[in-house]
């Protein structure tokens, strides 16, 4: 650098190019610090005035605007509904229209406090949930409805009466006529029992008053048909399957192959969809004294653990599913000794069991204490050994139905707080006993098979999903009659001579025919 600085010297000039520029960076970083702070605090104070506009428009008062309408306008004034007022920022915001229906009276206000405090009332109150403002009616025919199904998707209804029939109605398709799209007699001339669809919704168990329950699928044709028993031998447990009739069965809420039935031939089995040739396991439900009982009814707990069967002697017998020897839970005096306990329902937390008994009662039972029922309500008509008792699906309810006889009054389907167990509310069906229901928990819709062949449907348009709203909105189909093209024939004199001609010509050529016997020589 000496050298080059004595060169340019010797040269004449200072340097032999451009000095380099040279950067204070502390300068530079603190100008930009200055510049980021300035426009922070721009930006904090363009939002504060902005937050000060939406409590402007947020705030009631009215004196504001008296005050204002006192003052001087530049240009034209303002709406009624609009208001203005300076901030300190000298910003000027305006105030948005009122919601409608929105009054500035302390009543109002007040009002709007009491509807809210109704409406959370109402959503406390379960009863203000059950969704029967509207029904639509199933003919199924003119005996009883002993057996209700409907598929987990709650898009067909299987129903099953006295008159040996079985019905499937599929929501989807149906119009207002409700008319169902199939009917059969899967077991001839017994009785239906009872109808499930499994957990999937692709087969349905039936139960009839044969020995032999069947497997059907979603369009009714069969899939599996249990074996019968030896009626011979003495230990029911060493027979196939059962040897009389069947009383109740239900599939299993977890496992889609495995389902129960129950039997006067005094056993508990359960099946396996894929192995019809025998039984699963069979429990024996036993009396105090030792002696066979016969189960009316049976039911899986909710997690499929624990296997329930009301008997005849009134007795509730409840089995570990795994092991079939002695009971878990056992109430010797559940109900009236001879009357036919009708159903068993577990609520959907598994703690709580429901009876209905054919002593007209219904009894709610803790199953972690079994010795006595928790609740009891009695004066509930009971006329059939199939009546149902079922919870609501936010498990707050418990419905049932009550029996009536000819012309004695009107059957009802009846609620019960499952808290206080006060009748809550009733529903007066028709003039017929109520026997069947089932409260399903998607569609939030309830089903009601009645005495006299009806199946009722109860919804709510705003409470309820699909089911019975998408059949009543479909317009009845009109007939399609039947168009046939016909042709007018002439008929003329040369018409008649043409046939009588023809008919002379055959009965001539028939008597023409030479006859096979060989002449006779005529002497």
């Amino acid at each position: 650098m000496s050298g080059d600085g004595d060169m340019a010297s010797v040269m004449g000039f200072s340097g032999f190019g451009k000095k380099a520029r040279t950067f204070d960076l502390d300068a530079i970083f603190e100008q930009t610090r200055r510049t980021a702070i300035e426009r922070s605090q721009h930006v904090l104070g363009r939002f504060t005035s902005t937050v000060r506009c939406l409590v402007v428009i947020l705030s009631d008062s009215d004196s504001d605007s008296a005050s204002d309408s006192d003052s001087e306008l530049i240009g034209p004034p303002l709406p009624p509904q609009f208001t203005a007022k300076d901030d300190d920022d000298d910003n000027e915001c305006l105030r948005l229209p009122r919601r409608p229906g929105h009054a500035d009276s302390t009543a109002s206000s007040d009002e709007d406090e009491e509807e809210e405090a109704q409406d959370e009332d109402d959503d406390d109150n379960p009863v203000k949930k059950i969704p029967d403002t509207h029904e639509i009616t199933l003919q199924h025919g003119t005996k009883t409805v002993s057996a209700l199904g409907l598929d987990p998707s709650g898009a067909r209804l299987v129903t099953g009466g006295y008159d040996y029939d079985v019905r499937f109605w599929d929501f989807a398709g149906m119009d207002q006529a409700l008319q169902a799209f199939r009917s059969l007699q899967p077991c001839e001339c017994h009785q239906i029992k009872s109808l499930q669809y499994s957990m999937t919704g692709d087969v349905i168990l039936v139960v009839s008053g044969n020995a032999q329950a069947k497997v059907l699928d979603r369009d009714g044709f069969n899939v599996m048909e249990c074996i019968k028993g030896d009626q011979y031998i003495v230990d029911m447990a060493n027979t196939k399957g059962h040897t009389a009739m069947l009383n109740s069965g239900c599939w299993h809420p977890k496992i889609k192959e495995e389902f129960m039935t129950c039997s006067n031939d005094g056993t508990v089995r359960t099946w396996d969809l894929n192995s019809e040739k025998k039984h699963k396991s069979v429990f024996k439900p036993r009396s105090f004294q030792g002696k066979k009982v016969i189960p009316t009814c049976c039911t899986y707990s909710r997690d499929g653990k624990l296997i329930a069967a009301g008997c005849q002697d009134g007795t509730i017998q409840i089995w570990d599913r795994n092991l079939s020897v002695h009971t878990k839970f056992h109430c010797r005096q559940a109900h009236i000794p001879g009357s036919d306990t009708s159903c068993l329902s577990f609520s959907y937390d598994g703690m709580t069991l429901a009876s209905r008994g054919g002593d007209d009662t219904l009894k709610m039972w803790d199953i972690r204490n079994f010795r006595k029922p928790v609740n009891v309500a009695t004066g509930l008509t009971n006329y059939f050994a199939m009546t149902d008792c079922c919870f609501s699906p936010d498990d707050k309810l418990l419905v049932t139905g009550t029996s009536v006889k000819k012309d004695e009054g009107n059957g009802k389907l009846v609620f019960f707080d499952r808290a206080s167990f006060q009748r809550g509310y009733e529903i007066e069906v028709t003039n017929a006993s109520v026997i069947r229901c089932l409260w399903h928990p998607k569609l939030n819709q309830i089903m009601v098979g009645t005495g006299n062949g009806l199946a009722k449907v109860y919804y709510d348009p705003v409470k309820s999903h699909r089911g019975a709203k998408l059949c009543v909105v479909k317009s009845q189909r009109k007939e399609k009659q039947a168009e046939t093209l016909t042709q007018d024939y002439i008929i003329t004199r040369k018409f008649f001579y043409v046939l009588y001609s023809s008919t002379q010509t055959h009965s001539q050529s028939a008597l023409a025919v030479p006859s096979k016997k060989p002449p006779l020589d005529i002497l």
